[in-house]
């Protein structure tokens, strides 16, 4: 971390549309304000297992609101996320352990390529309503985002490695270890204490906090 920069760590997965909106805004934020953006690849499944919770659209007027919120962010903050009801079963049932683990794999390689190859996976599922559970879905989206054709297979190998799913899972408990019980979480490393933020709307706070 730079001189009196605050480091903010950012525990997203790609099944999550409101990781999108919060990964978007950091990352816009980032070169503003005094901060180091450390992205940090979690499981979604792992934390709300761990912590008892469960997808907001299991409660229906929750799920009514989400629809309708999404598109006012979507719109307010110019992110691509399109959302309608069938999404949610299309969430349930969707495996996204091998997306978040090839994301895993990059952080574990070359992390500079984890903003554009999050970003890709976003847009292939909540933008362009495609599969990502596939490896040639994997692949395709590796592309889109420009790695090398030896570099995505190299990653897709890695993932069936105990060692980026040991690295996944360090990941997702420490997110639950800040308190985490859903994503996006960010935590903010200001004066010694680690404070944590659960949401892409809470932003403002982050930065008022933070002396932004």
């Amino acid at each position: 971390v730079g001189m009196g920069r605050t480091l903010v760590e950012l525990f997203y997965d790609v099944l999550s549309p409101y990781s999108w909106l919060g990964f978007e805004v950091l990352c816009r934020y980032q070169h503003i304000w005094n901060i180091d953006l450390r992205f940090r690849p979690a499981f979604l499944g792992g934390i709300m297992q761990a912590t008892g919770n469960k997808p907001p659209a299991m409660l229906p007027k929750r799920a009514e609101y989400m629809l309708k919120d999404i598109k006012r962010m979507a719109k307010y903050y110019q992110v691509p996320v399109k959302i309608s009801e069938d999404d949610f079963l299309r969430v349930l049932g969707t495996s996204n352990l091998g997306a978040m683990r090839f994301i895993t794999a990059m952080d574990m390689t070359q992390p500079r390529y984890l903003e554009p190859l999050s970003r890709e996976f976003w847009i292939r599922f909540w933008s362009q309503r495609e599969d990502i559970s596939q490896p040639e879905n994997i692949l395709a989206v590796a592309r889109q985002a420009g790695l090398s054709s030896e570099l995505s297979q190299k990653l897709l190998e890695m993932i069936s490695s105990p060692a980026v799913k040991n690295r996944l899972k360090e990941t997702t408990e420490e997110a639950i270890k800040y308190g985490a019980f859903g994503v996006p979480a960010v935590v903010a490393h200001f004066k010694e204490e680690p404070q944590l933020f659960f949401g892409s709307d809470r932003l403002e706070l982050l930065g008022s906090i933070i002396g932004e």
